[in-house]
């Protein structure tokens, strides 16, 4: 990645959409194989990328999820579901009530916009 490049996603927004897309499509490319995750970006701003699209993969519906169904769900993309649970809810993509789960409103401050 160009060392220039704002690793803020909000900031790749303002800057140039298109170019955010653009970073959105490679940070998913390489950190994604055969649909499953290789790793957990340490990267905040990548790791959005990766929580956003995971949510649009996981969770497409806007309904509410049991944990359980949560877990088996990020299981299958990969082994770490706790901590995927836990940036998806520390980044506002998706909110936790008494174990149930659901799609938080996809205006999500920071986030890139949705096409």
């Amino acid at each position: 990645m160009d060392p220039h490049e704002p690793e803020d996603p909000a900031k790749d927004q303002a800057t140039d959409p298109a170019k955010a897309k653009d970073r959105a499509k490679r940070v998913i490319d390489a950190f994604f194989r055969d649909g499953r995750l290789v790793s957990i970006p340490a990267r905040q701003g990548k790791r959005h990328y990766v929580l956003v699209e995971l949510r649009e993969r996981c969770f497409a519906e806007d309904r509410d999820y049991p944990e359980k169904e949560v877990n088996m769900r990020l299981a299958l993309i990969h082994p770490d579901v706790a901590a995927l649970r836990r940036y998806l809810v520390d980044a506002k993509l998706m909110s936790r009530s008494n174990s149930v789960y659901r799609r938080a409103s996809s205006e999500t401050p920071g986030a890139p916009a949705e096409p």
